[in-house]
């Protein structure tokens, strides 16, 4: 497996899995399969973009030994000066392919590593909801701890889900 940040020249593929993502798992994520669906990959490169250096925004991508992208996941850095000690990781996702291989892991541990080079930073906070259990035990599992519960934060259609807030300290 190769984890590596994704560029401009990767925002078919990713585009791809995410379009993939939103449609497996719509009530993990906030934007919805039908919002992303025509967004143009000029938008897509935008969006992945790596900004700062090191960088302090970033979506890093899981590729299989075939050179499939399996698995991704996003982080920035809070821009406001007061919040600059934040990070967030965004969209996470694994191919259920490629689930229970230690994917989500090696991806996280690569955010997290990558997270801590940058200054001044002093927590990764990242929002779950609560019926993704295993991506729960996984957040949990590398020393994010629950600190908040958003009730009813996303809705499509009739549905409802909850999520749980999470942080991760690097300092103190």
């Amino acid at each position: 497996m190769d984890i590596r940040i994704l560029t401009e020249e990767d925002a078919a593929t990713f585009q791809a899995l995410r379009l993939r993502a939103l449609g497996n798992n719509p009530e993990a994520f906030g934007s919805t399969y039908e919002e992303s669906k025509d967004r143009s990959l000029t938008a897509v490169a935008e969006r992945i973009r790596p900004e700062g250096n090191p960088p302090e925004s970033f979506v890093l991508g899981a590729f299989n030994d075939s050179g499939t992208l399996i698995g991704m996941t996003g982080f920035f850095r809070e821009q406001y000066v007061k919040m600059r000690h934040k990070g967030v990781i965004w969209g996470m996702y694994v191919a259920p392919e490629a689930r229970g291989q230690g994917v989500g892991r090696a991806l996280l541990q690569e955010a997290i590593s990558r997270a801590t080079e940058l200054a001044g930073l002093e927590q990764i906070n990242l929002m779950v909801v609560t019926t993704n259990i295993a991506a729960r035990q996984l957040y949990l599992s590398l020393g994010f701890r629950v600190y908040g519960f958003e009730y009813h934060a996303m809705k499509q259609g009739d549905a409802y889900w909850d999520e749980e807030l999470m942080v991760l300290l690097l300092s103190g």
